[in-house]
């Protein structure tokens, strides 16, 4: 699995997958890596925009936070984007 930066899909540095403290950011666009955005939970699509249900509320997904569930890894925008390639690949079985 391959990070990236949710803004601005740059790849991140694979020390990333053991330690992300609050205060880091991205290189390129010093976003905050620590967010809900490039967390495995987050999905747009789920209540509060979150797929780890004992989760606090957080209003700001793009900022840094305290969640003790925050896991990098790829988030539910990638998981959609994955869902919709494959459908499209199956589709494109049936075209002739």
């Amino acid at each position: 699995m391959s990070l990236t930066c949710h803004k601005c899909g740059k790849p991140l540095s694979d020390t990333y997958k053991i330690m992300v403290s609050r205060s880091d950011s991205c290189s390129s666009c010093m976003a905050d890596i620590r967010c809900c955005k490039n967390c495995q939970f987050y999905d747009a699509k789920a209540y509060n925009e979150c797929r780890e249900p004992m989760a606090d509320r957080i209003t700001e997904k793009e900022k840094a936070n305290f969640c003790d569930f925050f896991k990098i890894g790829s988030s539910g925008n990638d998981a959609e984007k994955q869902r919709q390639d494959q459908l499209a690949k199956a589709m494109a079985l049936f075209k002739k």
